[in-house]
């Protein structure tokens, strides 16, 4: 099942306190919207997809509970971009003075800023082009390092900082480079479902 996109924008512009009302009034239901105002609906993911995200977002957190150098995030975490848009990545991370910097009210709402590290993990029906134009908004905004991971074609498109765009075919491992210094992930963890 694919997402689906609403242009309500003819009849309505939803401020970000009207989109944060309208999730929360619509738990069931996984939204992002666009810098334009366009509602992106997308479906709940399959098994091995929750799987992957799951084996890589623990991942993720372990390292940081070893290095405790900030803050992990699932999916279910809305980030408000500075060009207006609300997204929620697959796993994000942040450095703790970024989320030190953060009113309580703040981290209560959609977090107002962009990750510092993002991942998009591929489900079957999603598209490649789709996730990487999302890879390159979180880099515009200020995403320092940003992998787009497709299990289907075992391919890696890694996004960093300054605009720079790399694509790895059947890779063995992910480094976080400087920006999660240590942080190494086995692609085998995510290739078998």
């Amino acid at each position: 099942m694919s997402t689906l996109t609403l242009n309500l924008n003819s009849v309505v512009q939803l401020t970000d306190d009207q989109f944060l009302r309208l999730c929360a009034h619509n738990p069931d239901v996984q939204l992002e919207r666009t810098a334009t105002g366009e509602l992106i609906i997308m479906p709940p993911t399959g098994g091995e997809t929750g799987k992957r995200s799951s084996d890589l977002n623990a991942e993720l957190n372990l390292w940081n509970r070893r290095t405790q150098l900030g803050v992990t995030f699932d999916s279910s975490t809305g980030f408000v971009l500075p060009n207006g848009a609300i997204r929620s990545p697959d796993a994000a991370w942040i450095p703790h003075h970024r989320w030190d910097e953060l009113t309580p009210d703040q981290r209560q709402r959609f977090l107002p800023l962009c990750p510092d590290f993002a991942v998009e993990l591929l489900s079957p029906s999603d598209r490649w082009q789709d996730g990487y134009a999302k890879l390159q908004e979180y880099q515009a905004n200020g995403t320092r390092l940003g992998w787009l991971i497709d299990p289907q074609q075992r391919r890696v498109g890694i996004f960093r900082e300054g605009g720079t765009i790399e694509v790895l075919d059947n890779p063995e491992q992910l480094s976080g480079e400087a920006v999660l210094p240590e942080f190494m992930v086995s692609l085998s963890l995510l290739w078998a479902a």
